[in-house]
């Protein structure tokens, strides 16, 4: 009885905790995302914040691939729906990780761009 008791009081901590996770996720990638202009001026403040953000993701990214196909409780069924939310979560975090990369891409190529001197 006592067991049942504390699995159902997890529940709600462990949304808690991945709703935190996101926050603080999202709170590291605010200014890499709504930065107005890509400058090596304007990214110098929030370079390391981004950095661990874009990790953060990554790492978010991972488990929910690994919970989509290897799901932790085969004895039970998941629906179809599940599945599905599951499935555009995922491609939403792989779009959202591959924008970051690509701002950060962008940055590198107008930086050394604005350096280039031709011979």
């Amino acid at each position: 009885m006592e067991r049942a008791a504390t699995t159902s009081s997890k529940k709600p901590l462990g949304l808690l905790g991945v709703v935190a996770f996101w926050g603080i996720t999202a709170w590291l990638l605010y200014p890499l995302v709504f930065v107005g202009e890509v400058t090596t001026q304007s990214v110098k403040g929030f370079f390391a914040r981004s950095a661990a953000g874009i990790v953060i993701m990554i790492i978010l990214f991972g488990k929910t691939i690994c919970d989509l196909l290897f799901p932790q409780d085969v004895s039970r069924r998941k629906s179809v729906l599940s599945l599905a939310l599951l499935t555009l979560y995922a491609l939403g975090m792989a779009g959202g990780i591959i924008f970051i990369l690509v701002r950060v891409l962008l940055l590198f190529l107008n930086q050394n761009a604005s350096t280039y001197v031709p011979s």
